[in-house]
């Protein structure tokens, strides 16, 4: 009969083909969302884990070291090692190193000499219990024991495949034996590898470690969820499928084909896009230190144009955004041109993406900065109430609205990627450009208001302050939200169909 693993305590089914929609909950503020998942401790798993180990030790008549081994065989399905086992045990044990069922005292996981014995590493002689083994009969001294537990911990994960260090002899290195040699951190590094592989190398699909830097919790989907994009707890934003940066539209196939080809060529690229980008009216070298593409050379020159294309900034309004789209030489290549020209072109072509993708990272990373400095005790956000003159809670729409912005940069960078990868003979790539350029000139301005105009909004009433006529400054504020607010909403509404149309290559384009 079928019985429930106490995996699915903490891990649930979940359609694997299906997307959570970007616009499929109310959105008006993205860190609000309602989730379709929760976050696990390190400790919930560990314990989770010892449940599981402690059943099948109880059931098999086995230590829990072993237990663990056969459970790591099957990838923690205890149902599948119950049936694997009852239908032919020698085979389960010969798979993790143990040939034959144990002796009159059972399986045993480590035991001590009981006679004086040569240690066959270190060769020094050692009375009765100063010598270990992991079972078999090749008897080591407690130091070398824990030089040969050290070096493999240090090796990583493949730690959990340990073997007696004895010539040929295949039984495997379990808990109970780097208990009681092991030192300390050793100890705790083995520990952790092992809930590690709890959820890495389990059957579910449906939780997952978050990949994020130092962090230790895990991901569990909801029952029907229709998960894709996790926020986890430390704030990394990571793809639940594959595990990588959030990616979203680009799907994970792309997503590894794009970082496969950044990293071949994104040595070039990158000592291309390192030199500072120089005024197309002056020449004169400039240094973005903004989110916002929008540049204006310094004095006398003040040139207004855009970072990515070096336009002029009065082409970027109406109908004449194109920045986003790709324009290939006109003439075509023949046999007769060399080969180094078709590198060229290729290269070039990735420069355009890879620059454009590089650009709105650094730019997302800028707006993920001041949306930090002001949340933060005594930031930004206490310091624009200051000088208009309104508490800090009624300026919730300007997080909302910078954190529409690093949402809106991460989308729109991972367009970049997808749009590379498609093939103009088959797909409409200027379907994809059109979605991808009205969205990104939504984004613009929205960035453009939120820092610019913010603090233009800001230096206004703290130098005047003092000499403008009373309820000035509330009619400038509130002239401020209501236009930061409208291109919150228009930006939402453009990656909206951004997505939808990305994800599905049928959506219709709405004006």
């Amino acid at each position: 009969m079928a019985r429930k693993s106490k995996e699915d305590d903490y891990c649930c089914d979940a359609d694997d083909d299906d997307y959570e929609d970007y616009n499929s909950t109310d959105e008006d503020n993205p860190e609000e969302c309602e989730k379709d998942y929760d976050f696990v401790t390190e400790d919930d798993v560990r314990r989770c884990q010892d449940e599981v180990t402690a059943e099948i030790s109880d059931r098999l008549s086995v230590p829990r070291g072993f237990a663990a081994a056969f459970l790591r065989h099957c990838r923690w399905d205890a149902e599948r090692l119950e049936n694997e086992w009852f239908a032919d045990e020698r085979r389960v044990r010969g798979a993790v190193g143990l040939a034959a069922a144990g002796g009159l005292d059972g399986d045993v996981p480590t035991a001590l000499n009981s006679l004086p014995l040569t240690c066959a590493i270190c060769f020094d002689i050692y009375a009765p219990g100063e010598m270990r083994s992991a079972g078999c009969s090749h008897y080591y001294c407690h130091e070398c024991w824990r030089g040969y537990i050290r070096a493999a911990v240090g090796n990583g994960a493949r730690c959990l495949l340990l073997r007696c260090p004895g010539p040929g002899c295949t039984v495997p290195v379990v808990r109970e034996l780097v208990d009681a040699a092991a030192a300390g951190e050793d100890r705790a590094r083995y520990a952790m590898f092992v809930v590690r592989s709890f959820v890495e190398e389990g059957t579910s699909k449906y939780v997952r470690w978050c990949p994020g830097p130092g962090c230790t919790l895990a991901v569990r989907s909801e029952s029907g969820s229709r998960l894709y994009e996790v926020t986890c707890k430390c704030k990394h934003v990571f793809c639940f499928r594959c595990g990588e940066d959030a990616h979203r539209p680009a799907s994970c196939e792309t997503t590894r084909a794009w970082v496969d080809k950044c990293r071949s060529d994104g040595e070039t690229s990158s000592w291309v896009l390192a030199n500072t980008k120089h005024c197309p009216e002056c020449r004169r070298a400039i240094e973005k230190n903004q989110g916002c593409n929008h540049m204006t050379c310094g004095a006398p020159c003040y040139h207004q144009f855009c970072w990515l294309c070096l336009g002029s900034w009065a082409d970027h309004s109406g109908n004449f955004f194109h920045c986003n789209r790709y324009a290939a030489a006109k003439s075509e290549f023949t046999e007769e041109k060399t080969r180094e020209r078709q590198a060229r072109a290729s290269l070039e072509r990735f420069l355009h993406y890879y620059e454009r993708f590089t650009a709105h990272g650094a730019s997302m990373k800028k707006a993920q900065e001041d949306l930090d400095n002001l949340r933060a005790d005594g930031g930004g956000l206490y310091q624009l109430g200051d000088a208009i003159g309104v508490p800090p809670t009624e300026l919730d729409f300007l997080l909302e609205a910078y954190a529409r912005i690093v949402e809106a940069r991460r989308v729109l960078r991972w367009t970049y990627a997808h749009v590379y990868h498609l093939d103009p003979a088959r797909d409409n790539v200027e379907f994809y450009e059109y979605l991808q350029g009205e969205a990104e000139k939504s984004l613009e301005r929205l960035h453009h208001c939120a820092e610019e105009e913010r603090d233009l909004l800001k230096k206004d009433l703290y130098y005047y302050g003092a000499a403008i006529p009373a309820g000035y400054a509330a009619g400038k504020y509130m002239e401020f939200r209501e236009k930061l607010c409208h291109l919150n909403l228009v930006t939402r509404n453009h990656f909206s169909t951004l997505v939808e149309g990305f994800e599905s290559g049928m959506a219709e384009v709405v004006s």
